[in-house]
């Protein structure tokens, strides 16, 4: 699956320190910088620090 057909769906990330965070995707950039929205949240994750993204 690639990573633009998540957009808007709900997704799980876990980080190279094993951290995990869950949100809807709202955006993405070349760099694989996220950034998550969970209801009132927004989180932004920089790509490099990421190791999965799983629907």
């Amino acid at each position: 699956m690639r990573l633009e057909e998540t957009l808007g769906s709900e997704v799980n990330v876990t980080l190279k320190g094993g951290e995990m965070y869950d949100g809807i995707l709202a955006g993405y950039d070349q760099h694989m910088n996220l950034v998550l929205e969970n209801g009132d949240n927004v989180t932004i994750i920089r790509g490099d620090n990421v190791v999965s993204i799983q629907p």
